[in-house]
């Protein structure tokens, strides 16, 4: 018996979008890629000369590959400033769409997502929130919710710490995927609220500073920051990001409940290598954050795409990705003003910047 199989494009093309790629053709059986789209010339031929046995078309129009003959899905892996409008139109056409975290840079952008999705249960629509799907984070949330390991969670401290880059890629990229919290700190906002079971907002601060990209200031950008967030029912949430780290990718989270803590990837390491010399003992560190999560990536597509074939609920609702940003932005707007954000029991600001 022949496999069913879902006929999916890739939009973008960037460093996420090649990958997303290759994990469809080489770990997600049940996936046929059949298109790809990039508006960078560059993009194009390399898919071209990349896949050019593959029989995949490769377009210059998002537009006009949604009209690709049998398209059934479409993995969104643009910049975000275009997220939000590339995702509606995918489904206005009855698409299926897996589109990278966040929604938008813009929450109002991501509340219209959000309604047309709500719209059309026929179409499985999910944000790309990859931690979700890294075994070490699942395993994680089984000791604390299903074996009650640690007691009642009430704390998290998560952390995404980038290695420095020396290239401008980083600068340039900064522009048009929102600042620190939107962009860099959106996996662990979506981790405190997965920890502590969806607890709603109370108040948000934030601080940070520039130590190594000056050319951040022109987007009332950091390149360090450190968020705090107070929930109503007495949880809170810490939160350090980074741009800047010498050693590698440092990603980790600690749990904290009233009967221990659950920890993941304290001391981030390569493999399980330790060169012991007259230096001491040390090992390598994963170096961006693909060598640590490639095989959450992959758990995530071949999840997705059971989803639509077997007709299951998507892992996890878009609207967590709406509450994820609307922390995110109230975090952004503390750094920028050196206000305290409000919000009501509800979960809706009391500065009344957003009316979500």
């Amino acid at each position: 018996m022949q496999t069913k199989r879902l006929d999916i494009a890739v939009d973008g093309l960037g460093r996420m979008g090649k990958r997303h790629v290759s994990t469809l053709i080489n770990r997600t059986p049940r996936a046929n890629v059949v298109a790809m789209c990039s508006i960078e010339p560059t993009e194009q031929a390399w898919a071209r000369e990349e896949y050019k046995n593959a029989g995949i078309k490769v377009y210059n129009s998002y537009d006009e590959m949604l009209n690709h003959p049998g398209l059934q899905a479409v993995w969104v892996s643009t910049s975000t400033d275009v997220h939000a409008r590339q995702t509606l139109a995918a489904i206005e056409k009855g698409l299926h769409v897996l589109c990278e975290k966040p929604l938008s840079t813009d929450l109002q952008e991501a509340a219209q997502v959000v309604k047309l999705s709500e719209a059309h249960p026929e179409l499985k629509v999910m944000a790309g929130f990859s931690r979700r799907f890294d075994s070490s984070y699942r395993d994680a949330w089984k000791k604390i919710a299903n074996e009650n390991a640690i007691g009642e969670p009430f704390l998290v401290r998560s952390q995404t710490a980038d290695m420095l880059d020396h290239t401008g890629f980083f600068v340039k990229y900064a522009s048009r995927n929102g600042a620190i919290f939107v962009d860099c700190a959106i996996h662990d906002i979506d981790l405190s609220l997965w920890f502590l079971n969806n607890p709603i907002p109370k108040a948000a601060w934030a601080v940070g500073s520039i130590q190594h990209h000056p050319e951040l200031k022109d987007f009332h950008d950091v390149d360090n920051g450190i968020g705090i967030v107070d929930f109503w029912g007495g949880k809170m949430a810490y939160f350090h990001c980074s741009r800047t780290q010498a050693h590698g990718y440092d990603v980790c989270t600690e749990i904290t409940g009233k009967d221990g803590k659950v920890m993941v990837n304290v001391i981030p390491k390569a493999n399980n290598v330790v060169l012991a010399d007259k230096l001491g003992m040390r090992h390598e560190v994963q170096r961006d954050y693909w060598e640590t999560f490639m095989d959450a990536f992959a758990t995530e597509a071949n999840e997705c795409v059971e989803a639509v074939l077997d007709d299951k609920p998507v892992p996890l609702p878009l609207s967590t990705g709406l509450m994820v940003m609307k922390i995110a932005w109230a975090l952004q707007d503390a750094l920028r003003t050196g206000e305290r954000i409000q919000f009501d029991e509800k979960g809706n600001r009391l500065d009344q910047k957003s009316k979500l």
